[in-house]
C-alpha cells in the first residue's frame, strides 16, 4: 500500500511554518498539520521534510488502524462454507 502525500497547507503562522498534509491510503484520507519553527535560509522542502517527520508517528498509527478496519472490505462472503473468498 503506497501512501500519497499531498501538501494541503503551507503558510506562516507567527514564528512557525504551518505545513499540512493530505495523506491518501487507497481512498482513505487523513488530514494532518504540523508547525515547524521558521529558520532563515531554510528551504520549503526542508520545512516539509521536518513536518513529515513530526507527523510520521501519527500517520503510521492511522495506517495501522485503517488497515485493520478495512481488512475485509471488498472480500466476498461465502455463506455455504462460512469463509471469505
Amino acid at each position: 500500500m503506497a501512501l500519497i502525500y499531498t501538501i494541503d497547507k503551507f503558510a506562516v503562522d507567527g514564528t512557525d511554518k504551518l505545513v499540512g498534509f493530505k495523506v491518501d491510503s487507497n481512498g482513505s484520507i487523513l488530514i494532518i498539520d504540523k508547525k515547524v519553527p521558521i529558520v532563515e535560509g531554510k528551504t520549503d522542502a526542508s520545512y516539509i521534510t521536518d513536518a513529515q517527520a513530526l507527523a510520521q508517528t501519527e500517520i503510521d498509527a492511522w495506517v495501522v488502524e485503517e488497515t485493520a478496519q478495512t481488512a475485509n472490505v471488498g472480500k466476498v462472503w461465502n455463506p455455504d462454507t462460512s469463509t471469505l473468498e
